[in-house]
């Protein structure tokens, strides 16, 4: 008897009649979709690095919702586990940057007239994050108008809660305090420094306000891998095309630079420097 015979005796071989593991995965319908348009080599690094990407946003989402419908029903300790999670989701994120990376500017030119107008700008996905945790641009929403099903998905978002509003409701709750979190339609969230005084109280005590100190930290941790994705984002960029305009129009570099201004979660920065 091999080896092999020995490490898989006892396994099924035979998958005629059962599902397999590629069955499961619906893995023919995933590893057809890598379609690209030229005959560059490193069209199919883009291709697979920006689908894998859609996938683990997918997941994102899936968590920051089932977050989202924990705390709201009381149930904190869950959330935690879901937004660690999503954290970690982020520095998967941030790795993949690592491999694309290895094509050059002369290898990204190649193919690049193949991609049109498409850019991950138009991500429908990348946007709900956003509107999940509290970032609600709503102009940006006219980039998926011609996508009913995903503009469907961002409007019914804006009509609940940010998971972000959803933490101050629970904040204010446990204080005394009138409710802070605002409407949920509302533009992006301008800072309030009455909030940034309630998360002072929470860091002040701790050993009193456990559970949200606990929520906060979660949430500034989602954030901090959530920043480390977006600034390597701008550094591929810049050195895979530099300072050309992107392919869906925007600035490019200068565009991504600006949304590196962008904090999720201002007053649990901020608090920092008040301790």
């Amino acid at each position: 008897m091999t080896d092999f015979d020995k490490a898989s005796e006892g396994a099924k071989l035979n998958f005629s009649r059962d599902m397999s593991y590629g069955d499961y995965l619906h893995l023919d319908a995933i590893l057809s979709a890598q379609k690209p348009l030229s005959d560059a080599h490193d069209e199919m690094l883009f291709i697979v690095q920006h689908q894998t990407s859609e996938l683990w946003m997918r997941l994102a989402i899936h968590e920051l919702q089932a977050a989202r419908r924990v705390m709201q029903a009381g149930d904190q300790a869950s959330a935690f586990k879901m937004l660690a999670r999503v954290a970690r989701i982020f520095e998967q994120l941030n790795s993949a940057w690592d491999v694309l990376r290895t094509m050059t500017p002369s290898e990204y030119t190649a193919f690049r007239p193949s991609l049109g107008n498409s850019s991950g700008f138009q991500s429908h996905q990348y946007r709900l994050v956003e509107y999940l945790l509290g970032n609600r641009n709503k102009a940006l929403m006219q980039v998926h108008e011609h996508r009913p099903d995903a503009l469907k998905a961002l409007q019914d978002e804006l009509g609940q809660p940010s998971l972000y509003q959803v933490a101050i409701g629970l904040l204010c709750k446990e204080l005394g305090h009138a409710n802070l979190a605002g409407d949920p339609s509302t533009d992006p969230w301008v800072t309030k420094a009455a909030l940034q005084d309630l998360w002072q109280q929470v860091y002040e005590n701790p050993g009193k306000h456990w559970a949200l100190y606990e929520l906060a930290e979660k949430l500034v941790d989602l954030e901090d891998y959530f920043r480390r994705w977006r600034f390597n984002h701008v550094t591929t960029v810049e050195r895979i095309i530099g300072f050309k305009r992107g392919t869906g129009g925007t600035n490019g570099v200068s565009y991504l630079r600006k949304m590196l201004e962008v904090e999720l979660f201002p007053e649990l920065w901020n608090v920092r420097g008040a301790l």
